[in-house]
């Protein structure tokens, strides 16, 4: 079992940047990954992580502007997300996964959910 606690969410003006973490309790995760949902759209994956830090994926509409990382001293995971737009808007969540191969942005590999936080992009 893994619990996850979000945190880091906010208003933010385009152009800007903001931290998400991600705390993480209970068992050691193999995977982990950030996911979004923005009012009335389908969740989408943002990025992805192996625990040791030597795999990482990302959406293509993220590459280059947000970063995923991961503090396993902290049993923390982030994501750096700089040059904000209005379109990243939505609710931000966390996940984890203890499947032996790379989940990437693979949803239904992730049982294991945090309860969000939201990131809001506006002038």
């Amino acid at each position: 079992e893994v619990q996850l606690v979000e945190s880091g969410g906010g208003l933010v003006q385009p152009g800007g940047s903001l931290r998400l973490s991600c705390a993480v309790s209970g068992d050691t995760p193999s995977n982990m990954a950030w996911f979004r949902q923005a009012p009335g759209k389908e969740r989408e994956g943002v990025a992805a992580i192996t625990i040791d830090g030597n795999t990482k994926t990302y959406a293509t509409s993220v590459k280059g502007r947000f970063t995923i990382s991961q503090d396993n001293a902290k049993n923390t995971l982030y994501l750096q997300m700089n040059s904000l737009k209005p379109g990243d808007t939505a609710m931000y969540y966390c996940a984890a996964t203890n499947e032996t191969w790379f989940t990437a942005l693979y949803q239904a590999a992730y049982p294991y959910w945090g309860q969000g936080t939201q990131v809001t992009v506006s002038s």
